[in-house]
């Protein structure tokens, strides 16, 4: 029994009073109607003055229209339910703002193709005659269509569920083929591999017997060398017997020798002390005068330019051979005299820096060669890139650029050729034209890298 259905025997007035509470009674509205009525009511709400609307509702009034329904919903759906006059108020606008459903609404009728929501909405803010009718029937309409989402929702479900579940079946499948294909590969390695074992032994059993074999050879070996160690030991002994025996001997020779040596010592110093007082009795009877000019110098004053004088003083000639120590040995004999062909040496070792700088670290290093062994010392340049303004040379470096019209290397050759024969002359080149001319000559060839690696040494 409906709110409406008044019982048979109920007295004339009880029923007026039950329908009248019937009619003041709020129908409990579906949540998508309940937000559509609030929607509508906030609004038409701005354009109902603030004087004709609860205190609550005034400041929820001057709200935008989307957040009067978000922020003040609650408060609108109350005083909806408890202000008829209120509701009346922004019906009135609700129905005008709707059109022709909001006439239809107030005449109790339905368009069959309208909102169901939009009519409870309408239906429950206007109340014609039958708004509980209108407003029930949207909310079956409302539930219906809910419950309609809901089982076409299961439905997708279900499908999804089936679909899923046939692509799980495919792949299953699928899965399965391949592990069948997989199992029959692996039976066919495993095949494979017990052939490869039954080799693998075979091999094994053959390297073991080979082993075997092996073995005994190494013990007969092993006997063998102890045997030949044996021998060797004793050839050993005897050997150790004869070598005492022959540094005995040795012995005996050294001192014979040491003896010898003695005798040719005195020998050799009764020699040296005559030529020594056969020279002394010559240079009294040739009466010489002392000299501080040596025979480089008269070649510089009239074949050569020079930077600036220098004296020095050397002499000594050796074999021809590029090894430092010979070029050390050459120098240490008497009144040596070395001659360096400059520019063949410098663009040998230093042909990366300039010129300039080629001269100065050549000079400098012949410098400090003097300072160790007391030679003297002629470096020779060609005239043609002659620099004026050379730093002083070192004590005992004389340094000569070739005059115009004249070479280097024949001012070298003529520099030999004024030494008195006999005397020990050096000329550092690489030159064959140079090395051949001064060798006729009596001086002592040595290549540049000789004296490159010598001054390297210092």
């Amino acid at each position: 029994m409906s709110a409406y259905d008044v019982p048979d025997d109920l007295d004339p007035e009880a029923a007026v009073t039950a329908a009248q509470a019937a009619d003041d009674q709020e129908p409990a509205l579906p949540e998508p109607v309940r937000q559509r009525v609030i929607a509508l009511a906030a609004g038409v709400m701005g354009g109902v003055p603030l004087d004709e609307l609860p205190m609550p509702l005034r400041r929820v009034a001057k709200f935008a229209p989307n957040r009067r329904a978000r922020l003040g919903g609650p408060v609108i759906a109350m005083h909806l339910s408890g202000d008829p006059l209120l509701r009346q108020r922004l019906a009135t606008r609700v129905v005008n703002d709707a059109g022709d459903l909001g006439a239809a609404i107030l005449e109790g009728l339905a368009p069959a193709a309208a909102d169901p929501v939009e009519v409870a909405a309408l239906a429950y803010l206007a109340r014609p005659d039958g708004w509980r009718g209108l407003v029930t029937d949207a909310t079956d309409a409302v539930r219906a269509d809910a419950e309609g989402a809901v089982a076409s929702e299961r439905v997708r479900d279900v499908e999804q569920r089936l679909a899923r579940a046939e692509h799980d079946r495919a792949v299953a499948k699928v899965e399965a083929d391949k592990l069948r294909d997989e199992l029959a590969r692996l039976r066919d390695e495993a095949a494979g591999l017990r052939d490869e074992v039954r080799s693998l032994s075979k091999a094994l059993r053959e390297s073991q017997a080979k082993e075997r074999k092996a073995t005994d050879m190494l013990s007969a070996e092993k006997g063998r060398a102890v045997r030949a160690a044996a021998d060797h030991d004793a050839e050993l002994r005897r050997l150790r017997a004869r070598l005492a025996e022959a540094e005995t001997a040795a012995g005996a020779q050294r001192q014979s020798a040491k003896d010898a040596r003695a005798v040719d010592d005195a020998r050799l110093w009764l020699l040296l002390e005559t030529i020594g007082q056969a020279a002394v009795g010559l240079r009294r009877e040739l009466a010489l005068d002392p000299t501080d000019k040596l025979p480089a110098d008269f070649v510089a004053d009239t074949a050569a330019d020079r930077p600036e004088s220098a004296s020095g003083a050397a002499s000594a000639r050796a074999l021809d051979a590029d090894d430092p120590a010979r070029l050390d040995q050459l120098l240490s004999l008497p009144k040596a005299h070395m001659i360096v062909d400059g520019y063949n040496v410098t663009k040998r070792g230093y042909a990366e820096i300039s010129l300039e700088q080629q001269r100065n670290r050549l000079i400098a290093g012949v410098g400090g060669l003097v300072a160790q062994t007391r030679a003297e010392v002629t470096v020779v340049f060609d005239g043609a890139e002659r620099v004026h303004g050379l730093p002083p040379a070192p004590r005992g470096v004389r340094v000569l650029f070739s005059k115009k019209g004249e070479t280097a290397d024949e001012l070298i050759r003529r520099l030999v050729r004024a030494e008195p024969a006999g005397r020990p002359i050096v000329v550092i080149s690489s030159d064959k034209e140079v090395v051949d001319g001064v060798r006729r000559h009596g001086a002592y060839p040595l290549a540049s890298d000789t004296l490159l690696r010598r001054l390297a040494r210092s």
